[in-house]
């Protein structure tokens, strides 16, 4: 039997793209002394001691069969915050779509009902109209692969101290900017078969 994403390659086109979707948060660290530079034979150092200066919420949108993904930085992430996104998404991202089906987790943000909270009813209609929503399992987030995504940008990009809203924004443009260059389509391993095992208790007893 296919996998998920092979039936997704199988009937792809750009009228109809497959978006994961997740969010995280970011706690900005200013330092309070001075790093000594790193210099040949020594590494940089810095003091243990740190100031907090706020946090940023950052919405991860990914396309797991173009391999690409584009991140935003917001203040906050309210339902009225997720709305605004999901917009955005279909407007300005895949305004050629006719449908987009979004995969997300099941934060109480994350509904039709964020939609009607930021537009007048017309208009939240018109956006809900074009998604086809599928929710992750309970506890079973990481089958979004946007996760996997947010888990590598906390890898690759995030693993540092980063003081202010505006660094984090540069900071995730210029890793989005080389992860896109070289964009290859998600191979997701967790198959069918592997599905039946680990989410056995999800599946309907006949």
């Amino acid at each position: 039997m296919e996998d998920v994403l092979d039936v997704y390659k199988r009937t792809y086109d750009e009228t109809h793209p497959l978006i994961c979707m997740d969010e995280s948060s970011r706690q900005h660290i200013k330092e309070v002394r001075q790093l000594i530079a790193a210099k040949p034979g020594t590494i940089e150092k810095y003091d243990t001691e740190y100031e907090r200066n706020g946090v940023s919420n950052m919405f991860m949108f990914f396309n797991p069969l173009e391999g690409k993904r584009h991140v935003v930085v917001t203040d906050q992430r309210t339902a009225v915050d997720w709305a605004h996104q999901i917009r955005d998404l279909i407007d300005i991202n895949y305004p050629q779509a006719e449908r987009i089906t979004l995969v997300m987790d099941n934060l109480n943000t994350h509904a039709g009902a964020s939609l009607y909270k930021a537009f007048v009813p017309e208009e939240a209609r018109r956006i809900l109209d074009k998604l086809e929503i599928h929710y992750t399992p309970k506890h079973g987030s990481w089958l979004n692969m946007a996760e996997i995504e947010l888990s590598i940008l906390s890898r690759q990009c995030l693993d540092q101290r980063i003081p202010d809203q505006d660094t984090l924004k540069k900071e995730i443009a210029v890793w989005q900017e080389k992860r896109n260059a070289f964009a290859q389509p998600m191979q997701w391993r967790f198959t069918n078969e592997d599905a039946r095992i680990k989410l056995k208790k999800l599946y309907p007893t006949l």
